[in-house]
């Protein structure tokens, strides 16, 4: 065993190393439990998800581990500032112009146009890639995860659309963050060196020399720590941990909302909606139909002759028909078109509660909870409850809560 490999050097502290494991613990249960929902309709997505012991406690594991993932970033935050403004440590991760110049010179010499390979210091601009790029994946992993959580506050401000994007760019940028882990970061460093300092908290000096050279130069040299005044390390602890604790109190209190803002209209439901039994007959109930009839007169209506230049138009009266009747309303003719234009944002394909709109079947289907359309009993039936609280991300209007009053009472017919 060489010199450089047997000498050792302390690269990152117990509590940074803790901090690595639990984001990495929490990082990959939010893998496991997101990419089902992501590709639901998979044979392998079923089959955990069965293993799980189904839907609502893999939802339940992935939001617990995006909780303790909020929490852990609170933390990350507050250690941040302790060491920059307290310690005043070399904020080595910020990125710089110099970054830029180590990146296309190793990529000058992996493609062979390059003599040498960029001499890095305490963090290299491939890790510092990878730390912003996860800084920027947690700030759209939660904004779209607090619009997928909290869809009825969202739409107060934004349009019911927001949530499917919401939807689809969580989905998409899991599967973009799983794939860099993979492929980037499990390569760059347990794969080309298998790099153990975020596990032990030391770094060979091989290791350092290959990886790190300006910082294994610095340490040597005496110039990696800074010098502390303790004096005024501790005048700047009374600064700090004040600011830190109100931060740290708003930041939870945030986390909280965030879990806590509303209850979702799948808990509305149930606690509106009683427990019946839906009764959807194989075919529609013909509405009886009736046709007025004038009683018969004894004598013709005298012919009326009305000339109006060449040719004559004569005008015979007959006896007067019935006025056409009205056509009952139906799924076909009104509702279904109505309910997909006000409803179809949250309760089309992406099935909100389990609740799908789109056609006359899943209407009737229901949702989780079960019907929402009871036949014959509009004043029983959830949807309308519903929309006749009023302040519903798809509220229908009043002329259109009558309508579908009288289509349910009228026994919800299809056609």
């Amino acid at each position: 065993m060489s010199e450089h490999t047997s000498r050792s050097y302390v690269r990152f502290p117990l509590a940074r190393r803790i901090e690595h494991i639990v984001m990495l613990s929490t990082f990959i249960i939010l893998g496991l439990t997101g990419l089902p929902q992501k590709f639901s309709t998979s044979p392998i997505s079923i089959a955990f998800v069965g293993f799980i012991g189904g839907i609502e406690n893999l939802r339940l594991i992935h939001h617990t581990a995006a909780i303790v993932m909020m929490l852990g970033t609170i933390w990350h935050i507050l250690f941040f500032g302790y060491m920059a403004f307290v310690v005043r440590t070399r904020l080595s991760m910020l990125p710089s112009l110099q970054d830029v110049k180590d990146g296309w010179q190793a990529l000058m010499y992996n493609i062979g146009f390059g003599k040498s390979y960029p001499q890095m210091g305490r963090y290299t601009f491939e890790e510092k890639l990878e730390y912003w790029a996860f800084v920027w994946g947690v700030i759209v992993m939660g904004t779209t995860g607090f619009i997928m959580w909290n869809p009825i506050t969202t739409v107060h401000s934004l349009p019911g659309e927001a949530i499917p994007a919401a939807k689809t760019a969580h989905g998409w940028e899991a599967v973009l963050a799983i794939l860099a882990i993979i492929i980037w970061h499990m390569y760059g460093v347990h794969i080309r060196r298998f790099n153990k300092s975020m596990f032990t908290g030391k770094m060979s000096e091989d290791v350092m020399l290959h990886e790190h050279p300006l910082e294994l130069a610095d340490i040597k040299a005496g110039l990696a720590e800074r010098p502390v005044d303790s004096a005024a390390l501790r005048k700047r602890q009374r600064i700090y941990i004040p600011i830190a604790a109100v931060l740290g109190l708003i930041m939870l209190g945030s986390v909280y909302g965030f879990v806590n803002l509303e209850t979702t209209a799948l808990t509305t439901i149930q606690r509106q909606a009683p427990t019946v039994a839906v009764f959807v007959p194989w075919t529609p109930t013909p509405a009886p139909t009736q046709t007025a009839t004038l009683p018969p007169t004894e004598t013709p209506l005298p012919t009326l002759t009305a000339t109006l230049g060449t040719p004559s138009t004569e005008i015979t009266g007959t006896p007067a028909t019935a006025p056409a009747e009205v056509p009952s309303l139906t799924w076909d003719n009104a509702i279904g078109a109505m309910l997909t234009e006000k409803c179809a944002a949250c309760h089309g394909a992406a099935a909100m509660a389990g609740l799908n709109l789109s056609t006359f079947a899943d209407a009737m289907k229901g949702g989780q909870d079960g019907a929402v359309i009871v036949p014959g009993d509009a004043a029983n039936s959830s949807i309308v409850q519903k929309q006749q609280a009023g302040g519903h991300p798809g509220q229908l209007t009043p002329e259109e809560i009558a309508q579908l009053v009288e289509w349910i009472d009228a026994g919800a017919l299809e056609k």
